[in-house]
C-alpha cells in the first residue's frame, strides 16, 4: 500500500455559474480497493462501488485508481496531480403563470402532437377524452379497461402508457395516462402520473416546474 497523497479537484461548473469542487485524496492502492479521502472523510471503496459524495471506484491496482464522477472517468496515479472541469446538466424548467380562470395551463406535446393541458394536482393520472386520444393517434382501447363515474354515467375508461410528453423543455416518457370514453374531460388534465415526476413550486402566481435527474 502506498501511503503518498495524490489530490484532484474536480470543479462541477453549473450554467448558473456556481461551481462545486470535489477533492479526492488517494491514501492507498491494492487489487479492487482503494482508500481515498473525499471532502476530508475516510472513504475504503471496492470496485464498482460508489461512495456518498457520489464518486464511484471503477477499477484498482497497486499502481493507480479509475474514478468516476458525474460521468466524468479519471485516473489516478501517485505520480501526477490533475486539475479538471467538465459541466452539468442544468435542469430543464417551465414557469407557468396562473390564468384568469385560476387555473394553470401548460402547452406541451403528446407523442409528438401539440396539446393545451390544464394542471390538476387531484388528478392521479393524466386524463383525456376519447376524442383527444383519437386526434392524437393513442389506441387507448389496447390498454387496461375500467369504469369511470361521469355526470352522464358510467362509461369506459382504458389506462394507456403515453411514449412521451413534452412541456417546453422538460420530457417525461411512459408516463401513465387514463383515456374516457365521450367528451369527459373536455381539457386534458395533466395528473400526477407526470407531476410526481417533476419538481414543483411556487413563487407567488407562477407555478414553476423542473425535470428531475
Amino acid at each position: 500500500m502506498s501511503t503518498r497523497g495524490f489530490w484532484l479537484a474536480l470543479c462541477l461548473l453549473f450554467v448558473s455559474g456556481v461551481c462545486t469542487a470535489t477533492t479526492i485524496e488517494v491514501k492507498g492502492l491494492f487489487n479492487g480497493r482503494a482508500i481515498l479521502v473525499i471532502d476530508g472523510q475516510n472513504r475504503l471503496l471496492k470496485a464498482g462501488e460508489t461512495s456518498p459524495e457520489g464518486v464511484l471506484l471503477v477499477a484498482s491496482n497497486s499502481k493507480s485508481a479509475e474514478v468516476e464522477i458525474n460521468g466524468e472517468r479519471q485516473t489516478l496515479s501517485l505520480s501526477r496531480r490533475i486539475s479538471t472541469s467538465f459541466s452539468a446538466a442544468e435542469k430543464a424548467e417551465l414557469r407557468v403563470p396562473r390564468a384568469a380562470d385560476s387555473h394553470y395551463w401548460v402547452r406541451g406535446t403528446i407523442n409528438g402532437h401539440p396539446v393545451q393541458m390544464m394542471v390538476d394536482t387531484g388528478a392521479t393520472l393524466v386524463a383525456m377524452n376519447s376524442r383527444d386520444a383519437d386526434r392524437l393517434g393513442i389506441d387507448y382501447q389496447q390498454g387496461k379497461r375500467g369504469r369511470s363515474a361521469t355526470a352522464s354515467g358510467l362509461v369506459n375508461n382504458y389506462i394507456v402508457q403515453l411514449d412521451k410528453v413534452t412541456l417546453g423543455t422538460i420530457t417525461v416518457r411512459q408516463v401513465p395516462a387514463a383515456i374516457i370514453e365521450g367528451d369527459f374531460p373536455v381539457q386534458i388534465l395533466l395528473g400526477n402520473s407526470l407531476l410526481g415526476r417533476l419538481e414543483m413550486q411556487m413563487e407567488s402566481d407562477v407555478m414553476v416546474l423542473r425535470q428531475k435527474f
